[in-house]
């Protein structure tokens, strides 16, 4: 198996948070502002060079404004198809 960060699933995954923070209006550096990190930890994330643990992508989704259960729908479908 790939490991996940490189795999069409989790680069779908990234998508919906990408997608999410653009939807929102919102840069990397004021996403990072909310979670009380660097600009950095968001570019990473985004471009899949870091892995979010479960309780980061809730305060992910929180900072965007989005609902984590949805993101997890929304990967858990490409993961089926």
């Amino acid at each position: 198996m790939a490991k996940s960060l490189h795999t069409p699933e989790y680069e779908h995954f990234r998508s919906i948070l990408i997608g999410a923070r653009e939807a929102a209006g919102l840069t990397q550096e004021a996403v990072a502002r909310r979670l009380g990190h660097p600009q950095s930890f968001v570019a990473k994330y985004e471009r899949g060079e870091r892995r979010l643990d479960i309780v980061e992508l809730v305060q992910v989704c929180h900072a965007l404004g989005i609902n984590a259960h949805t993101v997890l729908d929304e990967v858990q479908d490409k993961v089926r198809t």
